[in-house]
């Protein structure tokens, strides 16, 4: 046996002991991907993974009549109804305070008082100075009556009867102004006087809010400044709260703001629970026109065509093409014009793997 023989000899004892070595191995995976091919089948049998004997399990919606309305978005901003900052007119000490911070009050409740000593004291000297004018008066008459005296004189007297009973009207309103009573109801904000401090016209008391109603301020686009009227509608959210509110447009601004081209707008909205908070962000719709009634349906079921859009119902078990007529788009959802009806059962989802007048299976119904 020569070299070149024993070689080959060699390799083939070689070979074949590695082929021993990794036949399992081989075998198992020879073994799986027969086992995918089988698993393959029997779907291509069953009609895929949502469906039984060949039919396309679908998600559909019965088509309903929705209300319409042709509707402008914009961002704005909650206000208080009525607030104010409590100031007294005069200058002086608080005797008496009767500001509870958070408190609710009602129009007309004493919030304070200051120190009016000075001003009654004036007062009571005015009224000696007045009777004693006005019995003087009556003695000028009576001596103008028998000419002994002038009628100069006596309209100098009379004078100085009227001039003491307007420093009196004068004090008595400054008395008034010692008592300071709230001008509207509302909510008491934070105190920034305590008992016995020496207020002046420039010191700031408290605050008080009224948020029922509460008024909503947003802005529109200067191209639709002749369709919005006082009393429109709209319909907004807060960034607190995911309840919608309703309101009515009360007050629209006279001119269009030149620098950003928008419309000024307020309106108001009851607030008897207050969840609607002064300065919190609102998201408004405002509603321009109201449609009525119309079809609307989502977005996602209608396929466009080179000539119209189309959608799928369901009927009798199979997938059937209806043509539509598509009218105003909103953001997930579009009115129909024509081809659908009220009752009919629209495909939403699944409308890839449908085909016409294919088989399906509804596995579910969305509202």
């Amino acid at each position: 046996m020569n070299k070149f023989t024993k070689t080959i000899i060699s390799l083939i004892a070689i070979i074949l002991i590695l082929g021993l070595a990794f036949y399992p191995k081989i075998k198992k995976t020879f073994s799986a991907s027969e086992s995918k091919d089988n698993m393959k089948g029997k779907e291509k049998e069953k009609g895929g993974p949502g469906g039984k004997g060949g039919k396309t399990a679908v998600i559909v919606t019965v088509v309903k009549s929705t209300k319409l309305d042709d509707i402008l978005s914009s961002t704005g901003s909650i206000l208080p109804n009525e607030e104010v900052e409590i100031r007294s007119e005069i200058a002086g000490r608080i005797i008496l305070l009767n500001i509870k911070e958070g408190d609710n009050i009602q129009k007309g409740t004493v919030l304070l008082r200051i120190n009016d000593d000075e001003l009654q004291a004036r007062l009571k000297k005015l009224g000696f100075n007045k009777k004693l004018a006005e019995d003087n008066e009556g003695r000028q008459k009576v001596l103008l009556q028998k000419e002994a005296i002038s009628q100069r004189e006596y309209d100098i007297a009379v004078n100085s009867v009227n001039t003491i009973s307007a420093d009196i009207e004068d004090l008595r309103s400054q008395i008034l102004k010692t008592t300071l009573k709230a001008p509207f109801a509302g909510k008491v904000g934070f105190r920034y006087v305590s008992m016995g401090s020496y207020i002046s016209p420039a010191t700031k008391i408290a605050t008080l809010t009224n948020t029922n109603p509460a008024k909503i301020e947003f802005s529109i686009p200067a191209k639709y400044a002749t369709a919005i009227r006082q009393g429109s509608t709209i319909e907004f959210t807060t960034e607190n709260e995911q309840k919608t509110f309703i309101g009515k447009v009360y007050a629209i601004d006279p001119k269009i703001d030149p620098l950003t081209r928008t419309l000024q707008i307020r309106a108001l909205s009851a607030n008897p629970t207050n969840l609607l908070v002064p300065g919190a962000y609102a998201k408004v719709n405002l509603i321009l026109k109201s449609k009525g009634s119309a079809i609307l349906i989502p977005t996602e079921s209608v396929i466009p065509e080179a000539k119209g859009s189309k959608v799928f119902l369901v009927k009798n078990g199979k997938s059937v093409p209806q043509k539509v007529e598509l009218g105003t788009r909103g953001e997930r959802t579009v009115e129909i014009l024509s081809g659908l009806s009220i009752g009919d059962t629209l495909i939403t989802n699944g409308i890839i793997q449908v085909k016409p007048d294919g088989d399906v299976e509804i596995k579910e119904v969305v509202q």
